[in-house]
């Protein structure tokens, strides 16, 4: 169903439809994109539920001032890093060690079916700085416009091609370590 028919029901006051609408529409892409964040589908699955208790709770008052991906995509955001600072204060890491940890994930998880330069470039994802990891997931891997990232984060667009730029760098400088020398 398109945005602008979820925004009709919405408006009409037809909350469960548009509710429903959006899970049939956008539950692969959060998934996906919490998933690239969490590293964890066990984290991914308990975010999910946050987030659309927050999209069911907040539906109502929506105004229609964004679209409505990116309203979506903001409360995923704020869910994941939420959770993610959560969980990093309750094991007591520093971000350091948390994000090692992340990392490390990869090799453990029983869901990833990629091949070694895709295990390697999550790794290198996943070492990222948080606001580089989800600039760069979200232009590279959802390939998003950065007006539309800059409306999900609240940062200039020039900010986020200032990340996206060093992401990459630092994700191509890791590969070509581990792949060229």
């Amino acid at each position: 169903m398109t945005d602008p028919r979820i925004i009709d029901l919405q408006k009409s006051g037809n909350c469960e439809k548009a509710f429903n609408a959006i899970v049939d529409s956008y539950s692969e892409r959060l998934y996906w994109h919490v998933r690239r964040l969490t590293g964890s589908h066990e984290d991914t699955n308990d975010v999910m539920q946050d987030i659309f208790l927050k999209i069911w709770k907040g539906l109502p008052s929506f105004r229609g001032d964004s679209h409505i991906f990116t309203w979506i995509y903001r409360i995923a955001t704020n869910e994941t890093m939420n959770h993610l600072q959560r969980k990093k204060g309750k094991a007591g890491l520093d971000v350091e060690v948390a994000d090692a940890v992340l990392s490390g994930r990869i090799d453990d998880d029983p869901y990833f079916n990629g091949d070694s330069l895709q295990r390697e470039l999550h790794k290198a994802i996943q070492g990222l700085p948080h606001k580089q990891k989800l600039v760069f997931n979200l232009r590279y891997f959802d390939e998003m416009k950065y007006e539309d990232i800059s409306e999900i984060t609240g940062t200039s667009v020039g900010a986020l091609k200032a990340s996206y730029h060093h992401a990459y760098n630092k994700i191509k400088e890791r590969l070509e370590k581990i792949f060229i020398h």
